[in-house]
């Protein structure tokens, strides 16, 4: 691969990073956008071994960016099965045709894959101890992934949240709408991170790799990659309610008082220290990506 434009595959496009790493791909090279509904480019289903082996020995690409996932935690209890093709079979396949290939792959994993009982933020050799299926298989895919070879960016990131998609963000607009008090959990602490800030940052270093080839095959291996900062889901909508100017009284409650299918780490907070010092990327407060994306919102 040369420091020209190079052809970029993009995998779930239309999710939420997916959605943003169309624009932020499109200044470096050619994206050739995939998904399983195909509204935004080629119909590409995960689950489909030959579909996905014939799309990418025909696309050739230079960078495979993996934004497709079984993401919804819940549901992955009672879809194990799904869970485990998509999070953990389909980024081996990836890891594999990318090793045969030459290609550099791109692919987003979870805090969930961290038991949240540590007393300081999480560091990438940290031992794993997920809570539930998705954080399972979400590992599952890290571990089978990195085994192939592959030149392999895992990113780890955490209470994704942005303008298009199903998040927690939306979900509270929403629900100020219709109520003027809410209970939200107080006791689980991560560091909530804008969708668009997860595209730029990848943008970012998909260019360095771009540039600087062969330094993908001794920088590759798992980074995080959150906003910076923490709070609880009830400080998140609390500064929902704040940033988009709606009047909603928020209660703070204790996880037991919510009980979910899918247990949650009870803090997930992810250290960036490895993610600066190799890529020189120093991630913002999650308040004022949050800030700026109601803003945005706005406009």
């Amino acid at each position: 691969m040369s420091a020209g434009r190079p052809r970029i595959l993009l995998i779930g496009c239309d999710g939420q990073v997916g959605w943003e790493l169309q624009r932020t791909m499109a200044t470096l090279g050619e994206v050739i956008a995939a998904s399983l509904c195909g509204h935004y480019g080629l119909v590409l289903d995960l689950l489909d071994r030959d579909a996905v082996i014939s799309t990418i020995q025909r696309e050739r690409p230079d960078f495979i960016i993996n934004a497709a996932a079984h993401t919804a935690v819940d549901k992955a209890e009672s879809e194990a099965e799904l869970s485990g093709r998509l999070n953990a079979e389909a980024p081996e396949l990836l890891g594999s045709l990318s090793a045969e290939l030459g290609v550099t792959l791109i692919h987003y994993s979870t805090d969930f894959v961290f038991a949240g009982d540590a007393d300081k933020p999480y560091r990438e050799e940290d031992l794993a101890g997920p809570l539930s299926v998705y954080g399972q298989t979400k590992l599952e895919g890290e571990q089978r992934l990195l085994a192939t070879g592959a030149n392999a960016f895992i990113f780890r990131t955490s209470w994704v949240y942005g303008n298009h998609g199903h998040n927690f963000m939306h979900t509270m607009l929403r629900l100020f709408k219709d109520r003027d008090r809410l209970r939200v959990v107080d006791d689980q602490i991560g560091a909530p991170t804008w969708s668009r800030m997860i595209a730029e940052a990848t943008a970012q270093i998909v260019n360095q790799l771009r540039l600087t080839p062969s330094d993908a095959e001794y920088l590759r291996g798992i980074y995080h990659l959150t906003a910076g900062g923490e709070t609880s889901w009830c400080g998140f909508a609390r500064r929902i309610a704040e940033f988009s100017g709606e009047a909603c009284r928020i209660d703070p409650i204790p996880t037991r008082d919510y009980p979910t299918p899918a247990r949650r780490p009870a803090c997930s907070v992810l250290d960036n220290t490895k993610l600066n010092r190799t890529f020189g990327l120093q991630l913002p407060d999650w308040k004022v990506s949050l800030e700026q994306c109601l803003a945005d919102r706005k406009n």
